[in-house]
């Protein structure tokens, strides 16, 4: 069936109660997902702020998101074997067992003179998240039934929203109140959790079915990759489908500019409130609203673009402009309530994307092929995140106003907009 002619069930909140009332294997998955989500949020607020207070640079930070982001580009391919290779749930657990052991080494750092240990103990955490992030995607078509992969993919993005919200508000207080070490040490636990809950989960995996034993030497083979890429160059709507969350070039300034904004345009000036304090809390409430706008986006544009194809696809369009729109505001606001609105703004229409994307890449994707797929899909959005927070540091550190970093990145994503513009119409004038 081509994927124009797939109709996906109307959404409404009684589908929703429904997935996860009636689907035991979902709701555990997206039980890992809430504990591991929120852990990762106050973690991740612990470590831009340490590393801004020690080095007192936004290029630290760019390196550090960096870190996160740019190796899963490079360990992709293999990624994407293993995962197609092994049982996806087996590859879940192990990544989430080693995130805690590296997370818990989080706590020797301690002094501007340990700082430098922060670098690779991202690099091996986000080297295990490549591995994690594409079986997580590629097995929830094999736990539901086809017409709710939307609203499973909506329900993942509207969790990790509240997850952002949540996690980024409480993180800062948490943080303020009993330090960076109780912070790491909830997340290397939420990762023991979630590994507890997937490790419960029974489901077939397709992939897995008279496959032969997988031997060490395949981690570098490529005919696999090469076999993955020549699937995606033969099906029209997967060679534009997995590089749209590459095209949402917004999303790695946005984490160095929420950590500068938050420190030197939009601190809470509280009366006896630390200045250092209430830079912390404006970043919070930045990457908060940044969480509202990713919660709204899938759940106001699900029910109406649930039902058909072409309409997934018009709404990556609108995404696009929501994205691009919301930045280029961001640069001309003076007051951090309206700062929070053009953030909201801006990833209601980033998640449209992604949380769309993702469906319409599980929908059309044969699962022999799904490991390979995501994590090339993965990997490329990893790029471009990596090279925009690289960039958005080196300006900032070089005297450009955050503000005006922000407006041209929302610039930049109206290129990739009218790009994806242009393939689906070309593609339905075709069909």
């Amino acid at each position: 069936m081509e994927a124009a002619d797939i109709e996906i069930t109307p959404v409404s909140f009684r589908s929703y109660v429904r997935l996860l009332g009636g689907n035991a294997n979902f709701r555990r998955l997206w039980g890992a997902q809430v504990v591991s989500e929120i852990g990762d949020w106050f973690y991740t607020l612990a470590i831009y702020n340490l590393l801004l207070q020690f080095t007192g640079r936004a290029s630290s930070v760019a390196l550090a998101l960096v870190l996160q982001v740019l190796p899963q580009t490079f360990i992709g391919p293999t990624a994407g074997v293993v995962n197609d290779r092994l049982r996806r749930k087996h590859v879940m657990i192990a990544a989430d067992i080693g995130r805690m052991v590296i997370v818990f080494c989080m706590l020797f750092v301690r002094s501007k003179e340990m700082v430098w240990l922060v670098y690779p103990l991202l690099l091996a955490e986000t080297l295990l998240a490549a591995f994690f992030e594409p079986a997580r995607s590629s097995v929830i078509p094999n736990i539901v039934a086809q017409e709710d992969v939307v609203l499973a993919n909506t329900v993942s993005s509207a969790t990790w929203s509240v997850n952002l919200m949540l996690g980024s508000t409480a993180g800062g207080v948490v943080a303020a109140l009993l330090g960076r070490d109780a912070v790491f040490m909830i997340n290397a636990l939420s990762f023991l959790v979630s590994a507890g809950l997937i490790v419960t989960m029974r489901f077939t995996e397709p992939h897995m079915e008279g496959a032969h034993p997988f031997h060490v030497r395949e981690l570098v083979d490529f005919s696999p990759v090469v076999a993955g890429i020549r699937y995606v160059r033969e099906h029209v709507g997967l060679r534009s489908t997995v590089l749209v969350k590459a095209g949402n070039l917004i999303i790695g300034p946005s984490w160095v500019l929420f950590t500068v904004m938050g420190q030197r345009d939009f601190p809470v000036r509280w009366h006896g409130l630390d200045p250092a304090r209430g830079a912390f809390l404006g970043m919070s409430l930045l990457l908060g609203a940044r969480g509202l706008g990713a919660l709204l986006g899938p759940l106001l544009a699900a029910p109406w673009a649930g039902q058909w194809i072409v309409r997934l696809e018009r709404a990556i369009f609108w995404g696009y402009i929501g994205s691009a729109s919301g930045y280029i505001l961001l640069g001309f606001v003076g007051h951090l309530w309206q700062a929070c609105l053009c953030v909201i703004l801006a990833h209601l229409g980033s998640s449209i994307l992604w949380v769309f994307s993702t469906t319409l890449l599980q929908l059309q994707t044969d699962d022999k092929f799904r490991g390979r797929v995501f994590s090339a899909d993965l990997g490329l959005a990893m790029l471009t995140i990596a090279v925009g927070a690289f960039l958005a540091g080196r300006f900032l550190d070089w005297g450009f106003a955050p503000r005006h970093v922000a407006s041209v990145a929302g610039m930049l994503v109206l290129f990739p907009a009218m790009l994806w513009g242009w393939e689906i119409r070309k593609h339905r004038a075709i069909g």
